[in-house]
């Protein structure tokens, strides 16, 4: 049963996710895969280890890799025969020239700084980079391929025919190529670094601790702390998928992995399906915006705002709890409402026994942590967290990982990266051709016209809109990065921190994720729970309603990012937090509701004007001020006795 639905979860990932369409090779070649795979590995760790490479040639290095790596992994087109012994004849060609290109990149690179110009050959070849980079992220990124096409084709050809604001000057090929391959702002630019550094040692480090058994860990764990707890599995779901969703960072994929063992759980308790599925969904959406790992989209933020991780991750922190303290409430409230109970004690391991297990495996994490905050760099700590893992697994015969397990780590590991690097690697044509164009400031203009300077709320809904549909269908690192390259500006320019336009952009892209009509995370979640994909989604949209609202809260005041703000003290802090709580708490309770029966028509309006004045009150505590808070009180109370006084004690004409 379990190895059909993961089945199942597979082919709805391959349909919806190009990144997990991959050839599955035999003999031979299988071989040389893994030797390959394991080899670009090493040399990242080494690279990143001793630093004896300078960032640009790191940066080439890598996506030398990279390219091939794809063109041999992933499938020409999507009805390609996967199962093969070796590769078409033509990946061998395309494989070659990446090698020749980047290579030719590595050769050329340091006379080129010095003098500037380029030649004849060294715009073919550029040409060529562009060419087989955009060949690997339409096998693997799809979309975001063809986002990126716009983008250039609006820097090289159109942009110049354009009348007016969003007119560009006319660049020759010259240019273009310069700009996008040999300078640092297009293939070869941050999110290359990003990829070559972060990432890969993120997602490797991912890998290491999913086969040293923390998955199960995870899992077993969660079931500790909320399986007997009304409506117990959902409650497992949340927290696990939290916890596995901020170290792979992929939703999609967290959602198809605990997902197959979630989402049957919670039917089998009682949860409607279209609701197994939506907590799920929104659950493993979150954590691409949870501290500590974040899926090494924090890395990214860090770089381009040029401030420690540290800062980025307690900065998260708020945001990221009162999203899951909401979607926790509304499970509970649901689980209430329907009368479910929690797992029987029989289900549930031991917390004893759990910790005695496997609470070794918290090792790497708090290695992790603690050089991160003694001030070594989170590239550092990682690769340092890699090497401990091994070691401590070793402390229990369960968990110990053997020489051929720890090849599967780094086996995975690298395969992992592919996808994700070579998204990294065409954002750099976007980011390039916005910064050639000055598109992003053009589009900045204009909204600062249409909306006024100081318009904090009616810029961020224009951004909110702009952010989830750049990150539709996109991987959660590369969404970030197109957002960030169009509309982090725009808040900029209406007032916002750079905290928090950063913060705000992140979390609506990772949302794309769950909201229609792409909703990629409720897409493949729905399949798993055979639901309605619309139904699920508009349920994912209610329960992750705090990552809705929150972000337009800290726009305004940026004290619900810990830290970002010099001179807040910690009280301030605390209060506002705690406030803050309690919105989301009234917020979930308005939304969800909490009748089982169905009353006469005048009691119904009063039950529903007191969800009303919980939903208002939510939003007025969200709000940090001592006189929002003071009518979101008020509020609450007028609820109260409504609620005793004339809800609770009518007469139910009709049981559902």
């Amino acid at each position: 049963m379990q190895q059909d639905m993961d089945q199942k979860a597979q082919q709805l990932m391959e349909e919806k996710d190009s990144d997990s369409r991959t050839r599955v090779y035999s003999g031979i070649f299988d071989k040389l895969i893994i030797v390959i795979l394991a080899a670009f590995a090493v040399f990242q760790v080494w690279a990143n280890m001793t630093g004896t490479l300078g960032a640009v040639k790191l940066r080439t290095a890598h996506i030398m890799v990279l390219l091939p790596l794809a063109f041999m992994l992933y499938p020409t087109y999507k009805k390609e025969r996967r199962k093969r012994k070796s590769m078409p004849w033509w990946d061998y060609i395309l494989s070659a020239a990446a090698i020749f290109c980047f290579g030719y990149i590595l050769y050329r690179y340091d006379s080129l700084a010095r003098t500037g110009r380029l030649n004849d050959m060294d715009v073919l070849v550029g040409v060529a980079c562009l060419v087989l980079s955009f060949e690997a992220a339409r096998r693997t990124s799809g979309n975001l391929a063809i986002i990126a096409l716009v983008f250039l084709s609006y820097f090289a050809i159109w942009g110049r025919y354009i009348p007016g604001t969003f007119g560009t000057a006319a660049f020759t090929l010259k240019r273009v190529i310069k700009s996008l391959v040999w300078d640092t702002i297009g293939i070869l630019g941050t999110g290359a670094g990003v990829s070559a550094t972060y990432i890969f040692v993120f997602v490797l480090f991912g890998a290491f601790l999913k086969y040293s058994g923390f998955s199960q860990f995870i899992n077993d764990i969660s079931l500790t702390l909320v399986g007997r707890s009304p409506g117990g599995p959902a409650k497992v779901s949340v927290i696990a998928s939290a916890l596995m969703g901020m170290i792979n960072g992929s939703a999609i994929a967290n959602v198809a992995t605990t997902g197959t063992i979630t989402i049957p759980l919670m039917k089998k308790t009682g949860y409607k399906k279209e609701f197994a599925g939506a907590v799920e969904a929104v659950a493993s959406t979150g954590g691409q915006f949870t501290p500590p790992i974040m899926g090494a989209v924090g890395f990214v933020m860090a770089e381009f705002m040029a401030v420690s991780y540290t800062k980025v991750m307690l900065a998260a922190a708020i945001p990221a709890i009162l999203y899951y303290l909401s979607l926790l409430w509304s499970v509970h409230l649901e689980a209430k409402r329907l009368g479910l109970s929690g797992l029987s004690p029989e289900n549930i391991p031991k917390a004893g026994k759990v910790l005695k297990e496997r609470g070794h495996l918290l090792i790497p994490l708090a290695v992790l942590l603690m050089m991160m905050f003694m001030g070594y760099t989170p590239l550092y700590a990682a690769i340092m967290a890699i090497f401990v893992t091994i070691p401590v697994s070793w402390i229990r015969k369960e968990t110990r990982m053997l020489p051929k397990t720890i090849l599967q780590a780094v086996v995975e590991g690298s395969r992992s990266a592919i996808g994700v690097g070579i998204s990294c690697v065409i954002i750099g044509v976007i980011i390039g051709s916005v910064n050639m164009t000055s598109l992003g400031v053009n589009f900045g203009n204009l909204i600062l016209q249409v909306v006024g300077e100081g318009q904090l709320f009616l810029g961020g809904l224009m951004v909110m809109v702009m952010s989830i549909i750049l990150g539709m269908g996109v991987p959660g690192v590369a969404a970030y990065v197109i957002v960030y390259a169009v509309a982090v500006p725009v808040l900029r320019g209406v007032g916002a921190t750079e905290m928090a336009a950063n913060m705000f952009c992140l979390i609506y892209a990772c949302l794309s994720n769950i909201t229609p009509p792409v909703a990629m995370s409720s897409y493949v979640a729905s399949g798993i729970a055979d639901s309605d994909m619309t139904k699920t989604s508009l349920i994912a949209i209610k329960l992750g309603i705090a990552g809705f609202i929150v972000p337009f809260f800290f726009l305004d005041n940026p004290v619900l990012l810990y830290g970002s703000t010099e001179g807040v003290a910690i009280g301030t802090t605390i209060y506002t937090f705690l406030t803050a709580c309690m919105g989301v708490l009234a917020l979930s309770s308005g939304l969800a509701g909490l009748p089982v029966q169905k009353y006469s028509a005048s009691t119904a309006v009063l039950r529903l004007l007191c969800r009303a004045l919980l939903v208002a009150a939510g939003v007025l505590f969200i709000n940090p001020t001592l006189i929002t808070d003071g009518i979101a009180l008020a509020l609450i109370a007028v609820q109260f006795v409504i609620n005793k006084a004339v809800v609770s004690k009518a007469q139910p004409l009709q049981t559902a």
